[in-house]
């Protein structure tokens, strides 16, 4: 089986380097780009599997990197970045990033949050039964189980945890599942999210208010593990 490939696009020399030997040692390969026109040029070649990229490029803003692979490239790009800003993040994550990482990092996260993305990819077959510990999402079927139990679940709710779990480990901003499971006229209605949000713990977390599967991200939006 080929290793999957990962490309860095970063402009810190130190950076690359310690991301190379990481990722390396899991037995990925690694290509490197130190620009964002480098960086471009380098998916359109390689076809790579998984992008790294940073935000604060020299030459092309990363968002603007991030657009333009976007209107080809299908494949998991993990934005990692010093911009910690909600909007920073909130504007790569709408633009197309599966998700998104700040430095300094933890490596063991990193190593984490790329098993997900790839897991997860948008070129793989999609699953119609997905499976969580004691959760079990018959996506066809319209049914949930919870250790083996069913679950009633409304439509409204159904489609929620259906979209959060197809993205499985992937944060979706408020104004994505907000414009996907109510239509763009209720995008800034998070309060309303948020209720749904809490029905869904209370019937699938055996400790609602220290969620396993629905995590919040502040002010962001919600990842499902």
């Amino acid at each position: 089986m080929t290793e999957p490939t990962i490309l860095i696009i970063d402009d810190e020399p130190q950076i690359r380097r310690m991301l190379v030997i990481t990722l390396e040692s899991q037995g990925y390969r690694v290509r490197e780009a130190e620009n964002g026109k480098h960086g471009i040029a380098a998916v359109a070649d390689s076809a790579p599997d998984l992008v790294l990229l940073d935000l604060g490029l020299p030459d092309v803003d990363g968002q603007t990197v991030l657009l333009r692979l976007r209107e080809w490239y299908t494949r998991p790009i993990i934005i990692v970045s010093v911009h910690d800003s909600e909007e920073s993040i909130i504007r790569a994550l709408d633009a197309g990033a599966t998700d998104y990482l700040t430095k300094p990092f933890r490596t063991g996260e990193l190593l984490a949050r790329i098993r997900s993305a790839m897991r997860n990819r948008s070129d793989s077959p999609p699953a119609t039964i997905l499976k969580f510990d004691d959760l079990t999402i018959d996506l066809a079927g319209y049914l949930v189980t919870r250790n083996s139990e069913p679950v009633h679940l409304t439509q409204t709710e159904f489609r929620l945890l259906a979209l959060l779990a197809r993205f499985e480990g992937r944060v979706l901003t408020h104004h994505f599942l907000l414009r996907e499971i109510w239509g763009v006229g209720h995008q800034e209605e998070t309060q309303y999210l948020r209720v749904y949000i809490g029905q869904l713990r209370k019937k699938l977390e055996a400790d609602p208010e220290q969620p396993r599967h629905i995590l919040t991200e502040s002010g962001i939006g919600y990842r499902f593990q």
